[in-house]
């Protein structure tokens, strides 16, 4: 014990002979450097702040947990009411995704209809304006006659004696004129005419050009008439030059080819729907000239080519394909411009138009077929074509009747008013007309019209 207290007396020595030397060399070091001495305080709220530091991060780990917890409780809340919702309504999950997007889609089809419907009524507003502008010009400008020569020709006599001398001594001379021609000859009660009447055009020009051999020489028998058949059937390939020379002089075009002359006389003997292809060629390429004057394009270039568009009729029982692309082929190989080829080819969409004069080309063709009075179809024709627009509008969801209008120019489609809102007939109406353009052929345009509580309009082009 004793030994204890001497070994604690003498550590306690050494600490304070330590802590006397301490103090006595600081103050000497602070007498020698006065400028270097520095105080270090010690912050007695340290201990206190670092604990409220510990207590916080504490009271954030068991907020956390908490919130973990509620997290599950809100999910496992959310899987109950879906299978509650499920129990409800009889319906899956993935069924009821299903119903919402297919809710979803209708809606989209909506505003699409909708969108349709302002993009048309701003295209048409921009548009239409500067359209009946050009073709009111355009047709102002050219004064077609409505009718042209289909099935008969008529020649002029200087008088009446000389019906009875073509129909000769007990019919002679007219069954000869008939027989040899192929042609029907009508004398009537016509004062000072004969009319020629026939289908084939070429065999009616021979007659004709017969018949007034004849009255000029006088002499009416069955042996000149022969005499005068061969004769005039021998003349007719210089009279379709003429006839080519005369076209292209009408339609003011300059320097083509004899032999495109040749084909294009030819085409006075053809017929489209009753219409004339030679004074149709005459009429497109004065339209087309027109068209192109308004729109900066080249006149010279559409007037060409629609003049010769249709060429290839002339043709068309001696080489096989569609009459533009003879007719393009024709074009290139006596010397046109690959602009009118081009154009030729293009104005029934054979290939695909690369120039505005092409574009021009198809709308004065459509144009010339399309007016009042210029073309004409057989009555079968007729009736299947209304025939066809019917069960193409009929075939649709939601349509009650329907009703072909205007020669088949117009179709009104009655719907269901409950089957069929204003949107669904925007579309119905567009789908449709593109039905029609893709199934269909007849010149001109076909509106369609949706009839609910509202109408959409809509046209096949």
């Amino acid at each position: 014990m004793e030994t204890i207290v001497a070994a604690a007396l003498i550590a306690v020595g050494i600490v304070v002979a330590a802590l006397v030397y301490a103090r006595t060399h600081r103050a000497h070091s602070a007498a020698a450097h006065p400028q270097t001495v520095a105080t270090v305080t010690l912050d007695p709220g340290l201990p206190e702040r670092t604990n409220g530091l510990t207590r916080r991060e504490d009271a954030l780990a068991v907020r956390e947990s908490d919130l973990e917890r509620e997290r599950q409780a809100l999910a496992d809340g959310h899987q109950e009411l879906e299978r509650a919702l499920e129990r409800a309504s009889g319906l899956s999950s993935a069924k009821a995704k299903q119903l919402l997007l297919k809710e979803i889609e209708d809606q989209a089809r909506h505003d699409a209809a909708r969108t349709i419907r302002q993009v048309e009524e701003e295209t048409k507003r921009d548009a239409e304006r500067r359209v009946r502008n050009i073709l009111s010009v355009c047709m102002q400008r050219l004064a077609a006659g409505h009718a042209a020569e289909t099935t008969v020709s008529v020649v002029h006599l200087a008088t009446d004696d000389m019906k009875g001398r073509i129909i000769g001594r007990e019919g002679r001379n007219i069954r000869a004129l008939e027989n040899l021609t192929g042609v029907d000859f009508i004398i009537d009660d016509t004062p000072g005419a004969v009319v020629l009447s026939g289908f084939d055009g070429v065999r009616r020009e021979i007659a004709r050009m017969t018949l007034e051999k004849l009255l000029a020489d006088g002499r009416i028998h069955p042996a000149r008439i022969e005499e005068m058949y061969y004769q005039a059937k021998s003349e007719l390939e210089s009279h379709i030059i003429e006839l080519g020379e005369q076209g292209v002089l009408d339609a003011g075009v300059q320097a083509v080819n004899p032999e495109l002359v040749k084909l294009l006389g030819r085409l006075r003997f053809r017929t489209s729907y009753g219409q004339n292809v030679l004074a149709h060629s005459i009429e497109v390429a004065q339209l087309a000239a027109m068209m192109a004057d308004e729109l900066g394009a080249s006149a010279k270039t559409a007037r060409r080519a629609a003049l010769l568009h249709d060429i290839g009729k002339a043709v068309t029982h001696e080489i096989e394909g569609p009459h533009a692309l003879v007719g393009g082929d024709l074009a290139r190989r006596h010397g046109e411009p690959e602009a009118v080829a081009h154009a030729m080819e293009a104005h029934h969409n054979e290939v695909e138009p690369q120039t505005i004069e092409a574009v021009i080309v198809q709308a004065a063709d459509a144009l010339s077929g399309a007016r009042p009075g210029a073309r004409g179809e057989s009555l079968e024709q007729y009736v299947k074509r209304l025939r066809d627009l019917e069960q193409i509008a009929t075939r649709h969801e939601g349509v009650d009747k329907v009703y072909a209008m205007q020669a088949g120019r117009e179709i009104r489609v009655m719907v269901a008013p409950r089957a069929i809102d204003d949107d669904a007939a925007t579309l119905l109406s567009y789908a449709i007309a593109r039905e029609i353009e893709k199934e269909l052929e007849y010149p001109g345009q076909i509106k369609v019209t949706v009839i609910r509580e509202s109408r959409a309009v809509e046209y096949a082009r």
